[in-house]
């Protein structure tokens, strides 16, 4: 797979790879139901096209040619230093082939200026720990802990660049 930055003719497949990919990650943690309450309104058409023109962002797809088999979606915060990773999603039949840290590259590229980059994962999630863990992710605390019971712990990882 190759990484390229996302197009508006990318946005269906981006939006059928985050839904396929968070029910696979997050029914077990969230429920189905919940699950397809928060891809219907995170990861509709419009708010994905939202990040197509963004200031200070980067939108990538992983592409074979034939599917999207991955995205990445990066911001800089105020500080351009420091660069929030908002998405990064692998499609669970490409995971484990270096998309994720081809998209990762990517990110980490597209922002020269930067010195950290952060990320927060669901503390249940644990592939994801191990993933951004193994990219040189370390943890840096809590991100913020849900007043809902049903909500799990939200962590955040830095990585320094440079």
């Amino acid at each position: 797979m190759f990484v390229r930055t996302a197009g508006e003719r990318d946005l269906a497949a981006v939006r059928t790879l985050l839904v396929e990919t968070w029910h696979a990650t997050y029914d077990a943690i969230y429920g189905a139901a919940k699950v397809t309450e928060i891809t219907d309104e995170w990861h509709s058409i419009a708010s994905l096209r939202s990040g197509l023109t963004r200031p200070n962002s980067e939108f990538l797809v992983a592409d074979d040619g034939k599917r999207i088999g991955g995205m990445a979606f990066a911001t800089a915060t105020a500080d351009a230093k420091v660069i929030l990773l908002n998405q990064l999603y692998v499609h669970p039949d490409c995971q484990r082939r270096g998309v994720g840290q081809a998209l990762l590259d990517e990110v980490e590229a597209s922002f020269p200026e930067a010195q950290t980059l952060r990320v927060e994962v669901e503390e249940a999630n644990g592939a994801a720990i191990a993933f951004y863990r193994s990219m040189r992710f370390l943890p840096v605390g809590t991100a913020g802990e849900s007043h809902e019971t049903s909500r799990p712990t939200t962590l955040s990882f830095e990585k320094p660049l440079g």
